[in-house]
This record gives C-alpha cells, sequence and structure tokens, in this order.
C-alpha cells in the first residue's frame, strides 16, 4: 500500500487509542466485519474515503484529521484554487481531493475525484457511507452502479442518491472521469 494509506492507517490507531476503544467496538459501530477492520489499521486494506466519512462522523473527529493529519482551523470560509486541495490517492484509479479540508464543523465534505480508466469487464468496487451523495461529471463518462440499478452518466449530469445503497463508479472509454462528490 502506498505510504498515505499507511499514515491513514496509523491515524486510525491513535484515534481509536485516545477513545480507548477495542478494534471489536470500532468495527460493530461502523457496521463491519472485524478482519476488514483490523486491515484498515494495518495499511494493508485499501481504506474508502466513504469509510473514513463515516468514523469521523460517528466519533465526531474531522474528516481532514483522519485523512491528512491536521484539523481545520476556518470558520468563516475556506478557499481551495483550481486543482489546490488536499489530495490522497487511495488507489491508483482514484485521486480525491478535498475541497473544503480547512473548514471547520462543515456539513458536508466535498471532493473532485478522478477515476482513471480501467477495462470494460472490470467488477465495480462498492461503497457505502451514512447520508446522501450528490455527483455532478465535470469531465468525461462514467458509468455510476447504485444498488442494482447502472447509470450513465456525461459531462454536465449530475445525481443525488442514498449513499447507504452500494454504490461504484467506473470510466467509460479510454479517458480519465473527473467529477464533484458532496457527502451530506
Amino acid at each position: 500500500m502506498s505510504e498515505e494509506i499507511k499514515q491513514i492507517a496509523e491515524r486510525l490507531v491513535g484515534l481509536r487509542d485516545a477513545l480507548d476503544l477495542t478494534p471489536e467496538e470500532i468495527a460493530a459501530a461502523c457496521h463491519i466485519d472485524l478482519e476488514t477492520y483490523r486491515g484498515y489499521e494495518s495499511g494493508e486494506k485499501d481504506i474508502p474515503v466513504s469509510f473514513l466519512h463515516q468514523i469521523a462522523r460517528h466519533y465526531g473527529v474531522e474528516l481532514p484529521a483522519l485523512m491528512f493529519g491536521y484539523e481545520p482551523r476556518m470558520n468563516s470560509y475556506f478557499l481551495t484554487r483550481k486543482d489546490k486541495g488536499v489530495a490522497v490517492e487511495r488507489t491508483k484509479a482514484y485521486k480525491y481531493q478535498s475541497l473544503a479540508a480547512g473548514f471547520a464543523n462543515r456539513k458536508a465534505d466535498p471532493f473532485m475525484v478522478t477515476v482513471e480508466p480501467s477495462a470494460p469487464e472490470a467488477p465495480f468496487t462498492l461503497n457505502t457511507h451514512p447520508g446522501q451523495e450528490f455527483n455532478i461529471v465535470m469531465e468525461g463518462s462514467m458509468h455510476l452502479r447504485i444498488g442494482e440499478k447502472e447509470l450513465v452518466l456525461h459531462e454536465g449530469d449530475s445525481i443525488i442518491f442514498d449513499s447507504t445503497r452500494p454504490h461504484g463508479m467506473k470510466t467509460i472509454g479510454d479517458k480519465p472521469v473527473r467529477f464533484l462528490a458532496i457527502i451530506f
């Protein structure tokens, strides 16, 4: 795994220790199996941003503290210039840029997400998290799967959905897709 994933894993362990919780307690609270959670803490299993969002909300910590290792400080406004959002590359296929990492007490978490092309037959990587998610495609086209429903979104298309349902996306064609994702 990448160095960023290992650093996030270390912050998960630190949060658990600070809260004096066991891995079993966190896994149960986040509705995942213990083996998956231990894989996250070891840094050997890809850690979905949706899981980090869920754990941050559940335990009352800021998402950037888990993802990037710092607490947001701004409470009036926070400006993110084009392509300057705090980035984390979780896997080779996905790149997330936080667009509000420095704004404290956010009601939503906006990300610019870039998904690299994969083979058309590659399976969807599905995630779930509490709340809702809004996506608007900025460049390219993508397949979006929500539950058993598969949708095609092109540049300018947007969707809002119940993010407790398993969902995932893949590019269409040989170009990356970039979309704005807002998690509520």
